[in-house]
């Protein structure tokens, strides 16, 4: 099993910078991908973010050139630097890892708890 905790949401205006962290522990042998997603009232979750095992990086058009997606591969983190916050951002900002957790396995998606983000105008 493995357990994924994500932090650094809270509460800034418009213009502001949060950095997101997603740790993750337990049973890893190495990870396929990393990705951020956020769900906002009302709305369904989407793609954000995504760093693959090659450090290939991915973002969705509203979040580009504002949101950079990084890895620590020792301390097994994946972190979600978003700048110039729009009011549009303020979602719950969920961390997904596939991982594997031997060399003989293809991987399994797991999920964090979710991180409040709100941008006030």
């Amino acid at each position: 099993q493995v357990q994924l905790v994500e932090s650094g949401g809270g509460l800034v205006q418009a213009g502001g910078s949060l950095r997101l962290s997603c740790a993750a522990s337990g049973r890893i042998f190495r990870f396929n991908r990393m990705d951020w997603y956020r769900q906002a009232p009302g709305k369904q979750r989407e793609l954000v973010a995504g760093i693959t095992s090659g450090s290939t990086t991915a973002y969705a058009d509203s979040v580009k050139g504002r949101f950079t997606i990084s890895r620590d591969n020792a301390k097994n983190t994946v972190y979600l630097q978003m700048n110039n916050l729009k009011s549009e951002d303020t979602a719950v900002y969920y961390c997904a890892a596939d991982v594997r957790s031997t060399p003989w396995d293809d991987g399994n998606v797991y999920w964090g708890q979710g991180t409040q983000v709100t941008v006030s105008s």
